[in-house]
């Protein structure tokens, strides 16, 4: 199954080969408009997003199928997911305490892939402030055992293996091929 990542940078999505592709995947923070611009270049069979730190509160174009706190189902993979990101100022959407995450994803079933914005405590973040990762993440990882955990926010692009879990962290854009 071929998955495109898109996050963070609306300039530099585009820019892969446009071959169809099974799922599109939108990690947060680009505008509504350059999803359907990626939508139109790869065509893909589904489209799948969660919304970032700076992101507006408006629902998904059609064809647009938000992960937050939901499970889909595609091509024999279930996937799951979670928006936004630490809640690093007073005011905005998609911003959480470390204590909302860990209710919202105490009973999160498992998953294949795991979608979010954020990344997990302690990998790939670059900061305690503003790029804190969710300690629940970590958790999740750790209890549920996803093949993949795909996240945004933290401007890089890089692999890290932590248990079972591959984690990748998506900046721009990227591919990623599963097995069947």
């Amino acid at each position: 199954m071929k998955l495109i990542l898109i996050a963070d940078d609306d300039s530099q999505v585009g820019q892969l080969d446009p071959a169809p592709c099974d799922v599109l995947i939108s990690l947060g923070d680009l505008w509504d408009g350059t999803i359907e611009k990626a939508m139109l270049r790869y065509s893909p069979d589904r489209v799948l997003a969660v919304r970032g730190n700076h992101d507006t509160n408006a629902p998904f174009a059609p064809g647009v199928a938000s992960l937050h706190t939901t499970v889909v189902e595609h091509g024999g993979l279930r996937f799951g997911g979670f928006g936004g990101c630490w809640r690093y100022k007073p005011r905005g959407h998609h911003l959480y305490d470390q204590e909302e995450v860990i209710a919202a994803l105490k009973d999160f079933p498992r998953v294949d892939v795991f979608v979010s914005h954020n990344s997990p405590r302690g990998i790939h973040q670059r900061d305690d402030e503003v790029h804190q990762g969710f300690d629940a993440f970590l958790a999740y990882i750790e209890r549920a055992k996803p093949a993949y955990f795909i996240h945004g926010h933290q401007h890089l692009n890089t692999v890290t293996v932590h248990g079972e879990t591959t984690v990748i962290g998506i900046f721009g854009e990227g591919e990623l091929l599963i097995p069947r």
